[in-house]
């Protein structure tokens, strides 16, 4: 890697000393701010036109539950083609989704059936996508550098997250829900001049191995076998059901349990990207210093405390508050987990296991969100999840208790892993170690 005297003094920079990984993570920032402001503006609308949290969680929960059906295949035609080929039309295709909800709301009429519909598409276009742009950050980068572009895209994904938020709340404010669609449809154009600018892979192309069942197949076969993995999906799983949702409950929070208004409502949005931003960018240090496995540890057991504070929070300042360390504390957890899942297998295989976590997570985060957003409407938005949370704590002491961390550590970077179940082509593994 091109080493400079920035990303020599802050290994978090060291992703940043490659030129196409930069203007990647620049595109990528454009369309997020886009799609935060798209988001934003949805839960808003929704909130606004039924009171209901468990409305506001469905249609939020379609933009991720396409994952848990595409993914996969997603994950398997990347690790066959170019990936540029996957990502430039499901873009484009995410654009035009995002223009028609811009179109409908301009000649007033857009009924929650047009938003939920469009939702779903756009949701299924990202999901096909997302293991290869996922796995084409990773191919640019060095596999030493891999968990510096891990957490720098965490970075660029909650620094959009500060700022969609605010954008959509000054956008609301002045343009209207039209102008904010017409936002997130033009952002578009940030990946698409970046993916199509970014030089293609050197060496030997990606080789096709049967059918893409087989290497759907393969792809689990993986995640099974390897010990690492097989502890990092069904953590991300349980995040995803038990805390996640705080995401897409958010505007439903702020309106009914603390009386907010909608530009409240976007303010919280913010706390949370403020927080992860800050943690996104130490990520890279302190897994240095701590290692990976530690990282993981406290970070999940400091998780379930954290969102309590949140849902218990009495008054607007304090859940702000709270909310902030919460999105802190929330991406170092998955910064953990993404970078165990991925950093233990060989470049042909990380598309299938980036679509695995892509399902669990997105797929989860769902369930958690209709779950809860519904049982709220019933029981209270601040009970269902902070009785989530105490489940989460105890999994994870459950786990410290049973020294199951462990696993992360159990194989050499980027060696073979031993073949212990079933035929099939050797494993490329990489042990993320302290």
């Amino acid at each position: 890697m091109p080493v400079t005297g920035l990303t020599a003094r802050f290994p978090s920079l060291r992703a940043f000393g490659y030129p196409a990984y930069v203007r990647i993570w620049f595109g990528a920032f454009v369309s997020n701010v886009g799609t935060w402001v798209q988001a934003i503006s949805i839960g808003v609308y929704v909130a606004e036109t039924t009171g209901k949290a468990g409305w506001t969680g469905s249609i939020a929960a379609l933009t991720y539950l396409p994952m848990v059906f595409l993914a996969p295949l997603g994950g398997a035609l990347a690790d066959r083609v170019d990936r540029r080929r996957i990502i430039v039309p499901l873009t484009v295709a995410q654009a035009l989704g995002s223009t028609t909800l811009a179109i409908l709301a301009l000649v007033g009429h857009l009924p929650l059936t047009w938003v939920a519909t469009l939702v779903f598409l756009n949701g299924c276009a990202s999901a096909l996508s997302a293991p290869a742009f996922n796995s084409l950050l990773t191919e640019i980068v060095a596999p030493e550098d891999l968990l510096s572009s891990v957490s720098l895209t965490s970075a660029q994904f909650n620094l959009a997250r500060t700022i969609g938020p605010m954008l959509a709340a000054a956008i609301l404010t002045t343009g209207g829900i039209t102008f904010a669609f017409a936002t997130n449809a033009l952002s578009f154009l940030g990946v698409l001049i970046a993916v199509l600018t970014a030089p293609r892979p050197t060496g030997n192309p990606l080789a096709p191995v049967g059918g893409l069942w087989r290497g759907i197949l393969d792809g689990v076969r993986v995640a099974r076998i390897d010990p690492g993995i097989r502890l990092a999906l069904p953590l991300v799983l349980a995040v995803a059901v038990l805390i996640a949702p705080f995401i897409g409950l958010m505007p439903a929070y702020a309106i009914k349990a603390l009386g907010s208004d909608t530009a409240d409502a976007s303010r919280l949005a913010v706390a949370q990207g403020l927080g992860a931003l800050v943690f996104a960018f130490t990520a890279n240090a302190v897994a240095v210093r701590w290692g990976v496995r530690r990282l993981m540890t406290y970070s999940l057991l400091a998780l379930a405390p954290v969102t309590a504070a949140y849902w218990l929070a009495p008054t607007y300042r304090l859940a702000f508050l709270a909310l902030s360390l919460l999105g802190g504390v929330y991406i170092w957890t998955l910064t953990a987990l993404s970078t165990t899942c991925m950093g233990r297998v060989s470049r042909e295989r990380q598309a299938r296991i980036s679509s695995l976590y892509s399902v669990t997570l997105s797929g989860g985060y769902a369930v958690g969100l209709v779950l809860q957003g519904w049982f709220a409407d019933r029981l209270g938005v601040r009970l269902v999840p902070t009785v989530a949370a105490g489940l989460m704590l105890a999994i994870v002491l459950v786990l410290v208790q049973r020294k199951a961390f462990r696993a992360i550590e159990a194989s050499r970077p980027f060696g073979p892993l031993a073949e212990g179940a079933g035929a099939g082509p050797s494993v490329a593994a990489a042990d993320v170690s302290e």
